[in-house]
């Protein structure tokens, strides 16, 4: 029997779609069709490389997303600094100053861009320009409602701030986890699909601000999971008294610099003290504080490797600082606004710089499993079994 010509055409067009979308997405694809018959060709279906949007903010996280983009070669990789599109908080933005110290503000987005840029990355603000398979979060504190349509990984950065009476009231009452002024509410919102944390002692603690422990994997954190690494530097002093700041001011809370300044002062016991600012600060501020209250030859740097700087002390002093952890791990005197039994549990899990391949397989797995785009309203109409999910990217947990 011959078959017309006309049934085969329509026969591929209604199938091979299907056959497609059955081969390419386990290898990382998606598969579309494209019209050329503009240019003298026909329409044709052609795979496509699975779309990563990765949210950058501050430079440590702009460096973390970095990494983990470069462990995810088979997928098309792009980059945004942290958006809302809150029109109210957009108007300031725009028009005022008052939000610059932010990760929102224009200051952070400028050198996040600058330095995507100088390293060919590929840059969609507000994610407008695709539609994405995935996206990856350094916060869960503020994510848009459109952006909740697709797959959501969450990456913890590095230490969040002290929960307090604040931290309580706002979540008591539904509001925004921002409104708490810090990040104490960050990792809690249980608006992503899976949080990859820095330690065991993490995943407790995102474990008791809410989030189900089966969505919380240890995979530790790029930046700060081989901090040994550190202690082969060519950093030229050594010896000294370190204290490393916190842009307290800067991010609307009360600080009194100088106190602090006259307590490292006192701890150095006249040894040499070395200040790393923080780099969101105000520098001028910062540094005439310091002459002002330290020691004529107090070392200050605003800038440069503030681990290496860390491996080259003998004692360190912080605020609400990440880098107490860096301390912490080579066994230095460490002094924080944080118990130090309490950093020992939280302190990240130290594996070599394995953090950003173990945070892109989670990803991967994720991605062929084939559970993307398919979020709903609520977790009573999801169709994705998470637990069974998750018990297959926990297996080496």
């Amino acid at each position: 029997m011959v078959v017309p010509q006309y049934y085969k055409r329509i026969t591929k067009k209604i199938f091979t779609p299907f056959i497609l979308a059955a081969i390419y997405p386990m290898r990382g694809f998606n598969v579309q069709r494209r019209d050329y018959s503009a240019h003298g060709g026909s329409s044709k279906w052609i795979e496509m490389k699975k779309k990563v949007l990765l949210i950058t903010g501050s430079m440590n996280q702009t460096l973390q997303m970095q990494q983990i983009a470069e462990q995810l070669p088979d997928y098309d990789c792009w980059f945004s600094q942290l958006f809302t599109d809150n029109p109210i908080v957009n108007f300031l933005l725009e028009r005022v100053s008052l939000l610059d110290g932010t990760i929102l503000g224009k200051k952070h987005r400028n050198i996040a861009e600058s330095y995507l840029r100088s390293h060919n990355l590929k840059i969609d603000y507000r994610g407008t320009l695709n539609h994405y398979d995935l996206v990856i979060y350094c916060t869960d504190m503020l994510i848009p409602k459109r952006m909740r349509k697709t797959g959501i990984v969450f990456v913890q950065e590095g230490m969040t701030d002290r929960v307090t009476w604040r931290s309580h009231v706002v979540k008591a009452l539904g509001l925004p986890a921002w409104f708490t002024g810090d990040t104490s509410l960050n990792g809690s919102s249980n608006t992503c699909d899976i949080y990859c944390v820095a330690s065991p002692g993490y995943k407790a603690h995102f474990t008791r601000n809410g989030i189900p422990p089966h969505k919380i994997l240890v995979t530790g954190i790029p930046n700060y999971d081989n901090v040994r690494d550190s202690l082969a530097n060519d950093f030229p002093h050594k010896d000294y008294v370190m204290v490393a700041t916190s842009d307290i001011r800067e991010t609307f809370r009360w600080e009194n610099r100088k106190a602090f300044i006259k307590e490292a002062v006192r701890v150095a016991a006249g040894r040499r003290l070395l200040f790393k600012l923080h780099p969101n600060e105000k520098m001028d501020r910062a540094v005439d504080e310091i002459k002002n209250f330290a020691p004529a030859d107090t070392l200050i740097y605003q800038r440069g490797n503030t681990l290496e700087m860390i491996a080259n002390c003998i004692e360190l002093i912080t605020q609400y600082s990440t880098v107490v952890y860096a301390g912490i791990i080579l066994k230095k005197k460490v002094h924080s606004y944080f118990d130090r039994d309490i950093l020992q549990q939280l302190k990240p899990w130290q594996n070599n710089g394995a953090s950003a391949a173990n945070i892109a397989q989670v990803c991967r797995n994720y991605l062929q499993l084939g559970i993307v785009s398919k979020r709903h309203q609520s977790p009573e109409e999801s169709p994705v079994d998470m637990p069974r999910l998750l018990d297959v990217m926990n297996e080496h947990q």
